[in-house]
């Protein structure tokens, strides 16, 4: 999963342009329900399945797919 697929996510969820890919989901106004969104998103575009603590220590879209990649190896 590539840190771009995860700001599209991210811009949709939160209906913003504005999101690069080490931006903060919490800081740009996210909370929990959105993003329980943002984890279903991932889901069904990559299946993949993270928890809410995955996306709690990695609230940016390059953070979680640096997590994801080294989940994976």
């Amino acid at each position: 999963m590539s840190a771009d697929g995860v700001v599209k996510i991210f811009r949709r969820v939160l209906e913003t342009d504005d999101i690069q890919a080490n931006s903060d989901f919490f800081v740009l106004g996210g909370d929990s329900l959105l993003a329980t969104r943002v984890l279903s998103a991932i889901a069904r575009e990559y299946g993949v399945e993270l928890s809410f603590a995955d996306f709690l220590n990695a609230p940016s879209p390059e953070a979680l797919s640096a997590q994801l990649s080294s989940d994976r190896t």
